[in-house]
């Protein structure tokens, strides 16, 4: 067998073994799922060796969507670290055999302090998925590893029962983009989630801004002051008129050929793409991206016609956001 055809067996039965294992879905989960959401502290998760892996990352997924998660080494536990665990918290116990003895030694300590265990096992007849109050089975027919000895199969299998569980909490617990941003505060995920288009745009002073009688020689300066390639043009009562653009001055110039002459409301475009000052900066990348346009006019939320600011592609690219 050739590298790649190698490749390709491992992941059909990593495939077959996540298939098999959502059919056999059952009220075990239901029940898991209800236990830990009942959770008033952490949701303490335990595991030994590639198990013990699984579960750390397991821990940061739920700690990260919602509920509170911290990962505990079962070998670590019996000298001390079960201190961590309290009455409030729930337990979730992966072992793929349900035999791990380092495991089983700890299941009467959580017994005494009266936390809750969700066992994820290969092994639903084990002594681990006896003593828990709900047992996911994530056994798998075979490993991936031709020797089968190796975890691989077995440990993508209790990878994903362990998304499934914590989108399930997710889910339960009405956790939104805004919660999720409070705990992604760094990156190009957290700037994303949490950058408003307030942050970004040029406004007051910055902000250009021509009247609709305004002669274009003085247009003109106003753009290559500003020097944001556009203007908004507004009416008497400062009210949104119009927008100039580098475009609409070039079309202009192949319409009148001297533009000395004419004024702003003979120029501008009377329909200019908008966005709200407190809306998400990703939205008005995606708004200039659907638009094709690189600048948005941006109101105040509350009226359309009061233009508060222009957002501009180059500020989203230097913020991250694109």
């Amino acid at each position: 067998m050739t590298a790649r055809e190698r490749a390709q067996r491992v992941l059909q039965i990593e495939r077959d073994a996540i298939a098999a294992m959502a059919a056999r879905l059952d009220e075990q989960f239901d029940r898991a799922v209800a236990i830990l959401l009942a959770c008033r502290g952490k949701i303490v998760v335990i595991g030994m060796g590639k198990s013990g892996l699984i579960g750390a990352k397991i821990a940061a997924t739920m700690a990260s969507t919602g509920s509170p998660a911290v990962f505990l080494h079962a070998a670590e536990a019996a000298h001390g670290d079960l201190g961590l665990v309290h009455k409030s918290d729930a337990a979730l116990v992966i072992s793929n055999s349900g035999e791990t003895e380092e495991i089983l030694a700890l299941l009467p300590a959580l017994r005494r302090l009266g936390a809750p265990i969700v066992a994820l096992t290969g092994a639903p007849e084990s002594r681990l998925a006896q003593a828990a109050d709900a047992a996911l089975d994530a056994g798998v027919a075979e490993e991936a590893c031709p020797l089968g000895l190796a975890p691989t199969a077995s440990t993508t299998a209790q990878l994903a029962l362990g998304d499934a569980l914590a989108v399930a909490l997710l889910e339960q617990r009405g956790f939104s983009a805004e919660d999720f941003a409070r705990v992604h505060p760094a990156g190009k995920l957290g700037k994303r989630l949490l950058t408003r288009v307030s942050d970004l745009m040029h406004g007051g002073d910055a902000l250009p801004r021509v009247a609709l009688d305004r002669p274009m020689m003085q247009v003109l300066m106003e753009m290559s002051a500003k020097r944001l390639g556009t203007t908004v043009v507004e009416n008497a009562a400062g009210e949104l008129a119009g927008v100039i653009t580098d475009g609409d001055l070039r079309r202009a110039l192949q319409k009148y050929g001297d533009l000395s002459s004419h004024t702003a409301q003979e120029v501008m475009t009377v329909d200019p793409k908008l966005v709200a000052a407190d809306a998400l900066a990703a939205h008005a990348a995606l708004l200039m991206e659907q638009n094709r346009v690189s600048a948005l006019l941006v109101h105040d939320g509350a009226d359309r016609r009061r233009i508060v600011g222009i957002v501009h592609l180059h500020d989203l690219m230097i913020a991250g956001i694109i």
